[in-house]
């Protein structure tokens, strides 16, 4: 590979290509989908048999009978479900459809003698057949709580449509029943009983053909995902972390994101020579690396081909968060994936930092002011400490993280004191009160994962809440002051999204685009805290290394967003347990690049 560093004008790289053919998968899901639309559509709304669409309605699956209605409804939410998967190419999406429409064509010829609806259930199922073999993707990983969240939003969407159901025939409904007395008709039609709610004619009956087929769909989907075989999300194992500790032992000083690898919660994909690595994390679809590939160099084009191709294999989206500049290159290179700057990280040399001179006034006094109000800090590697420190530092963490959500995934470990991490450094801040606290005179925390032989890199920022402000600031700069004590030259802090651009946007002379673009960022810091961390790492005055994502099209930026979000812990679609329930001894998954609000906010 070639061993020079790109100019700063790559930093942003496209790769000229001209728009991408919709593959055979893409356009059989979207087929899936309109047809599962219109069939909703000719189950539920009565005019919609004698709309334009009509004549098009009456050769889909289904009809306008009592158990038509219900069977086209049934059909068109399973078409509906099954198309993400075809689009994905999924091989079980695929068996679906195959069975699901000759059952429809059967069903439009036996019970509405169709021949013409027959012929278009089948000949949607002619390309799924003559291209099996491009609906070859292997499962996601799966856990159990899928059928929970089955059961909640397909009730709740039931609820929903048969709502909808009961109320769309007006000139039929007997008396004039109320809202609740629909949503009762509702409740007890997904059970397959009558409610309160009456019709004129068999109107009753094709409401509850159709309810009892929204329930019937709940009741099998989510019992199917309860008991289907589970594909649990992958993990770390013993011997793929022995493999990269040794890995990051001779090439670990290359990336500071490299020991975040280490998180086990991670897969990871090994390069032929087993020189090289990429770990990641699935996402909704989308497969998560970060960071730069671990280990030597010139063996990361055959780690990165392995992530390719497991990618394809299971037909997910392939995406890098936190690249460097070289990675990025090396990545855009190998796969024809795209490069966009995301961000700066901030890095402090040691030997460079002072808190002399005007840069450094506001860090210097606060500093002072906290000292003098009777704080004490120490920088101590981990293996130094003993295990009841390392545990109420442990149990300290998880009650002071502020959010119920553990946040964390490209520049968090996932865990503090493990025994195979006895290089990481703590630092922490100790007061003496009148009262003692639960954790002792503790009140703040920060640790440190290595970065090579002489550098390390913030994982975690933690402080009482009870504690004056500037516990971070504290804690920095006493472990800059103490790093050459454990020989460490470099020391990486946080990461700062869109750095570049809310620097420019500020200054004199900035174009109305910049301007605008930095007045969205500082907007949307007041959930994200974008700019408060970018002018918290500026205090320090560090050198700033960008950092990228790699992507593979335009479209998929805003699905990559959304799967890095989930990972970094900002959105959780999960159902999380009530904190009491939870276990006190499980490890904190943490992010590095987001200290607590109230930090940044006090900084």
């Amino acid at each position: 590979m070639s061993g020079g560093v790109p100019n700063r004008s790559s930093r942003v790289r496209r790769l000229v290509r001209g728009p991408r053919p919709e593959s055979v998968p893409a356009l059989v899901g979207r087929a899936c989908a309109l047809v599962g639309l219109l069939d909703v559509a000719a189950g539920v709304f009565p005019r919609f048999r004698h709309s334009r669409m009509h004549t098009l309605a009456e050769v889909l699956p289904g009809s306008f009978g009592p158990f038509a209605a219900a069977l086209s409804l049934s059909a068109g939410i399973l078409l509906l479900l099954l198309a993400h998967g075809l689009k994905r190419s999924k091989r079980r999406a695929w068996r679906a459809a195959v069975v699901l429409l000759p059952a429809g064509a059967a069903a439009q010829f036996v019970y509405r003698h169709s021949v013409v609806g027959a012929l278009i259930s089948i000949a949607l199922l002619v390309p799924l057949l003559v291209h099996r073999d491009q609906f070859a993707a292997l499962p996601d990983p799966r856990s159990r709580w899928r059928a929970l969240a089955n059961f909640v939003l397909m009730g709740a969407g039931s609820l929903g449509l048969g709502l909808v159901i009961v109320s769309v025939h007006p000139n039929r409904l007997i008396g004039d029943p109320s809202l609740a007395d629909r949503l009762t008709h509702v409740l007890y039609g997904l059970f397959g009983f009558e409610g309160p709610v009456d019709y004129a004619g068999n109107t009753s009956w094709t409401v509850a053909f159709s309810l009892g087929a929204l329930g019937w769909l709940t009741a099998v989907t989510t019992i199917y995902l309860a008991f289907r075989p589970e594909h649990p999300a992958a993990r770390l194992t013993e011997e793929d972390e022995s493999r990269l500790r040794a890995l990051l032992d001779r090439h670990g000083r290359r990336d500071s994101l490299g020991h975040f690898a280490l998180r086990r919660d991670k897969a990871v994909v090994f390069s032929p020579s087993g020189k090289a690595a990429v770990t990641y994390r699935v996402v909704s679809g989308v497969m998560l690396a970060s960071g730069d590939p671990i280990g030597d160099v010139e063996a990361w084009p055959g780690a990165i081909e392995r992530f390719m191709d497991e990618a394809r294999a299971h037909s997910w989206t392939p995406a890098v968060m936190g690249c460097s500049e070289t990675g990025g290159e090396v990545w855009t290179r190998e796969t024809g994936l795209d490069a966009l700057e995301l961000g700066d990280e901030a890095v402090v040399d040691v030997a460079d930092f002072s808190l002399a001179g005007r840069a450094m006034r506001n860090v210097r006094q606060m500093v002072k002011r906290i000292e003098r109000a009777g704080y004490e800090t120490r920088v101590r590697r981990v293996r130094d400490l003993g295990e009841a420190e390392l545990d109420r530092i442990r149990r300290a963490a998880e009650d002071w993280r502020g959010t119920d959500t553990e946040r964390g995934f490209s520049m968090a470990l996932g865990r503090v004191g493990d025994p195979a991490d006895g290089d990481c450094l703590i630092a922490t801040a100790h007061k003496a009160d009148e009262i003692p606290g639960p954790y002792g005179d503790l009140k703040a925390i920060l640790h440190f994962v290595p970065w090579g032989p002489d550098g390390v890199s913030l994982d975690l920022m933690r402080r009482d809440r009870a504690a004056d402000p500037g516990m971070n600031e504290l804690l920095i700069v006493a472990a800059l002051q103490a790093a050459p004590r454990f020989a460490v030259t470099r020391v990486s802090l946080n990461f700062a999204m869109f750095r570049s651009a809310l620097a420019r946007g500020e200054k004199i002379g900035a174009g109305p685009v910049l301007r605008a673009w930095r007045g969205l960022l500082v907007f949307l810091s007041r959930w994200f805290q974008i700019e408060s961390l970018y002018k918290f790492n500026a205090k320090f005055q560090p050198r700033w290394e960008p950092r990228f994502v790699v992507y593979r099209a335009s479209g998929d930026l805003p699905r990559i967003g959304f799967a890095a979000m989930q990972a970094e812990g900002f959105v959780d679609l999960a159902l999380p347990l009530p904190r009491f329930l939870r276990r006190r001894t499980k490890p904190a998954r943490v992010c590095a690049h987001r200290p607590a609000e109230r930090d940044v906010q006090a900084a």
